[in-house]
């Protein structure tokens, strides 16, 4: 007996719309689980990108962790770019490789990396923009230095919903523990999407992951002033300078992500880009006197 081509698309979606119900409502069957058995093909198409190189070890396992959700692309750096903040190369042309694993890579920086694969690499824009894993924390200050935070910002601007993942220590290297907490957040998004896109920094301590006591939302904390610069002499009898370690935290209290990060939870948490100091605003125009133009909500009460 033949049946009906109809008929067989209609009990297709009702078996895959019965399994994703169930799948959201029993956790023992997951979405990924429901993808990983091929029942469901990926709803996600996710870039990845980092500040370590192409060839790290945190990138590897994040992109293993997010392959079994989504379908993704990798787009990073040639070589370890670590501190390389939010810059763009615009002194030369960029050249774009493909390595064995698959992954491309840019003789560039992590932005460079994101912007070159959403404004013209990739045929398809990215649901979401994923970077890292990074070998140590990015948290306090460090989001300002961080390329690993960069990337994660270029995506942002873009308008793409991002995240920067960073492995808060660097001695087990629990990269797994990381990438299992990236494919947690990235599951959870396609279940409940939030809306306008977020730039979410993710800290996770360096622990197993059944030894991680849950999730805190955070707010950036602060470190003390940097180390100064250690002085040394090159093999030609030079004067060369490497730049001090970061220093220790400052600002690290309850709903920091450095205290979090120590009270064994991931630290996540949403970042902005406007850096308007606004509550030094009405200070500088009584600095400036009578030589800035007035506001417009100045302006507003005058005409009151």
């Amino acid at each position: 007996m033949r049946i009906p081509q109809a008929r067989i698309i209609w009990v297709g979606y009702l078996v895959y719309n019965s399994l994703f119900v169930l799948a959201r409502t029993d956790r023992s069957l997951s979405v990924a689980s429901l993808i990983g058995a091929g029942v469901v093909e990926p709803s996600m198409r996710i870039l990845l990108s980092n500040d370590d190189g192409y060839f790290a070890p945190g990138l590897a396992a994040l992109a293993e962790a997010l392959a079994k959700i989504a379908e993704i692309v990798v787009v990073a750096p040639e070589r370890d770019r670590s501190g390389a903040s939010n810059s763009l190369t615009l002194d030369r042309p960029l050249i774009v490789r493909k390595s064995h694993l698959g992954f491309f890579y840019i003789n560039g920086t992590p932005t460079d990396c994101v912007h070159l694969a959403v404004t013209g690499l990739l045929d398809t824009l990215p649901d979401m923009i994923v970077s890292g894993i990074n070998h140590g924390a990015n948290m306090g200050d460090d989001t300002i230095y961080s390329g690993t935070v960069a990337a994660a910002t270029e995506g942002f601007l873009l308008g793409i919903p991002s995240l920067a993942v960073s492995l808060a220590k660097r001695s087990d290297g629990n990269y797994l523990t990381a990438a299992r907490v990236a494919a947690d957040l990235v599951s959870r998004y396609q279940e409940q999407p939030l809306g306008p896109p977020v730039l979410l920094n993710v800290n996770v301590p360096d622990v197993a992951y059944d030894k991680l006591r849950g999730f805190e939302v955070t707010r950036l904390g602060r470190r003390h002033k940097a180390e100064p610069v250690i002085k040394s002499t090159n093999p030609r009898g030079e004067l060369v300078y490497w730049v001090g370690a970061a220093g220790d935290a400052q600002d690290a209290g309850d709903g920091t992500d450095f205290h979090a990060v120590a009270e064994g939870f991931v630290s996540v948490t949403p970042l902005q880009i406007d850096l308007t100091q606004y509550a030094q605003m009405d200070l500088m125009r009584s600095w400036f006197g009578g030589l800035t133009r007035p506001s417009a909500a100045s302006l507003e009460h005058a005409g009151r």
